[in-house]
């Protein structure tokens, strides 16, 4: 492949700010204010665009710290930490999907004006400090990721990328062979574009994979969106189905995660979730890989 000239644009959408990558290849839309959520990603080569958005329209607003996830703009692609589920850790009070989602980011404008969308946020209920970079490379999407503990004492933490896909007739789910392996033959697995999951929706966890890889292709479209990790830093992969069940929605999602579980509170009592030391910083990288 030829190399690609990126482009680094802002617009506004309903209000909002959105920071716009885009190339020959791929565009990809994010909105800082707004738990820095992504709002769309197209292959523009074939037209798809990758992100579920709400039947009823993409309604972009801002949350308050009260609000549910269910609430949210439940649009495209956002952060879960330091907790999925909500619970109870360390007396704090956790809400649903984390802390970051419903965070206004702030934008590093210098990083910008070279293509490159670094925005961070501070948790306020836990002493982290919450760093996401997104540049561009030909038809990939590179997500770099930086964690600091702002407190003395360790901090454990749970962390999920949470991308809401939209399905098409014909998608299938490539998995390497020792992570579909890890689902136990669970049918609706080899049939996401047409299976029905019990109770119309359901979450599975696979751990601890040794490729960190997985992906939608359509055979028939020739679309193809892949999702790559670092499995030494986020071992496990979670993988979400609705087909009416949740909030009668239907949409797909394909979950990095530090541990094959939602909880903190669980998770930490059996050892199972992200440690970090006092004032310590730690990273990993995920990439999108759009086509072929």
């Amino acid at each position: 492949m030829k190399a690609l000239t990126n482009s680094f644009t802002t617009r506004s959408e309903q209000g909002y700010e959105v920071y716009v990558l885009s190339n020959d290849c791929v565009e990809v839309e994010i909105v800082p204010e707004l738990g820095t959520r992504i709002i769309s990603l197209k292959d523009l080569r074939t037209g798809r665009e990758w992100l579920w958005h709400p039947p009823q329209g993409m309604k972009l607003f801002r949350n308050r710290p009260e609000d549910g996830f269910c609430q949210s703009p439940l649009v495209g692609i956002d952060e879960c930490f330091p907790t999925i589920a909500p619970c109870t850790w360390q007396g704090r009070q956790l809400p649903d999907h984390g802390e970051l989602w419903n965070l206004p980011w702030t934008v590093d404008e210098d990083l910008w004006s070279s293509g490159i969308l670094k925005t961070t946020a501070r948790t306020k209920l836990s002493p982290f400090e919450f760093v996401r970079s997104i540049e561009l490379d030909q038809n990939e999407i590179r997500f770099d990721y930086q964690l600091t503990n702002r407190g003395a004492a360790s901090e454990r933490f749970l962390w999920a990328m949470h991308p809401l896909l939209r399905l098409e007739a014909g998608d299938q789910l490539d998995l390497p062979s020792p992570t579909r392996a890890l689902f136990n033959g669970e049918t609706w697995v080899d049939q996401i574009a047409s299976a029905v999951p019990k109770n119309h929706c359901a979450k599975i966890f696979a751990a601890p994979v040794s490729e960190g890889w997985a992906a939608v292709h359509n055979p028939l479209t020739r679309d193809r969106l892949q999702i790559e990790w670092d499995t030494e830093e986020n071992n496990s992969l979670g993988l979400w189905l609705s087909r009416g069940g949740w909030h009668g929605h239907h949409h797909f999602a394909i979950e990095p995660t530090n541990c094959a579980a939602d909880e903190l509170s669980s998770a930490a009592a059996s050892d199972q979730c992200g440690v970090l030391a006092g004032h310590a910083s730690k990273g990993w990288r995920v990439c999108f890989r759009v086509g072929s």
